[in-house]
């Protein structure tokens, strides 16, 4: 550790802005993934349907 290093929780002021800090800041919610399981779902039934239609078409 050098000679001048200073400690970041030795200052009040910058662990008050920390702890009052907007959750806002944290990471963002993941949007849902429901529409993607759906829509591949769908896509799945109609391969099958299709693959199914031209067997015995």
């Amino acid at each position: 550790m050098t000679e001048n290093y200073t400690d970041p929780s030795g200052n009040t002021a910058q662990f008050r802005a920390f702890v009052d800090a907007p959750e806002s800041a944290a990471a963002a919610p993941t949007p849902s993934r429901l529409p993607l399981i759906v829509g591949a779902g769908v896509a799945a039934v109609v391969v099958v349907a299709l693959v199914a239609w031209l067997a015995l078409g």
